[in-house]
């Protein structure tokens, strides 16, 4: 018979044999999920011996990790800008940069924002972020993905957003009605090139959606797409704030520059890499 300690210092020992960063975070989420535990409550029970009936409910959990599906996926939901999101195979991870990205854009918005576009929303986290940042704008938000935009309105629906998005399907710019217009434009595209994503982590190359994370002409050609169109669909002033590849700036500056766009602004991320482009509409 084996103790929750046992079995979690025996999973931890089994996912870095597979090359699993934080190995025994893993085990610990996994070994808790399975038994309906949080951490805390986790380590009051190291040295209950588990049943037979407990091992069997993680062992699924601990092979799929094994198969370096990620833990987000596995455990079902993440945490992001104090909403909890439901994740899985139908849209992108949200994750900590975007979370930064949402911090970045609050602090160059000095009066909060009348209608806020999220392009390419995934699980919409943008726009959900962003809905209750600002309590009284009008969120709408895109993707060209019917099973992204499913996920995105079972969190809507879950964090009582649901009222305060609008969710069309198409590819950018394309759904919106004509004389629309934004004050905040927002956007995580697909930026990684082949390479990049061909030498991605397992848990990124085999589990997220790859129309999702590469995109073509060396990850610039839906950048590209988001930055020429932003002019047509911004407020004078507006701001497009969007994250980006960590080598791209310099060539996303030529296009801002030539869109009609100002103010271009490189920021970088935690760990300091170039990561976010800001850039305003004219006026």
């Amino acid at each position: 018979m084996l103790t929750v300690l046992e079995v979690i210092q025996k999973t931890a020992d089994f996912f870095t044999a597979r090359g699993i960063e934080s190995a025994r975070l893993n085990a610990e989420l996994l070994v808790g999920q399975a038994l309906g535990l949080k951490r805390m409550a986790l380590y009051l029970q190291f040295e209950r011996v588990l049943s037979d009936s407990e091992l069997a409910q993680i062992r699924p959990l601990v092979r799929r990790r094994g198969l370096r599906e990620p833990l987000q996926y596995i455990l079902g939901e993440v945490e992001f800008c104090g909403l909890r999101l439901k994740v899985d195979q139908r849209a992108l991870i949200p994750r900590p940069e975007t979370e930064y990205l949402v911090e970045q854009v609050v602090a160059r918005c000095a009066t909060a924002p009348a209608r806020v576009l999220d392009l390419g929303t995934g699980s919409g986290a943008l726009a959900l972020a962003l809905a209750k940042q600002y309590p009284d704008a009008d969120v709408v938000a895109i993707d060209q993905s019917e099973d992204a935009l499913a996920l995105a309105r079972e969190n809507a629906e879950s964090t009582r957003l649901a009222a305060r998005v609008r969710w069309l399907r198409g590819s950018w710019y394309e759904p919106l009605a004509t004389g629309e217009a934004f004050d905040l434009i927002v956007a995580n595209p697909p930026y990684l090139t082949e390479a990049e994503t061909a030498a991605a982590a397992p848990e990124v190359r085999d589990f997220e959606p790859l129309s999702a994370l590469r995109s073509g002409d060396d990850g610039m050609a839906d950048l590209k797409v988001i930055l020429e169109g932003a002019p047509a669909w911004l407020r004078p002033g507006g701001l497009l704030a969007l994250e980006t590849g960590i080598t791209q700036h310099a060539q996303l500056k030529d296009v801002v520059l030539r869109s009609g766009l100002t103010g271009f602004e490189s920021v970088a991320d935690l760990t300091a890499r170039d990561r976010y482009v800001f850039a305003r509409a004219a006026g």
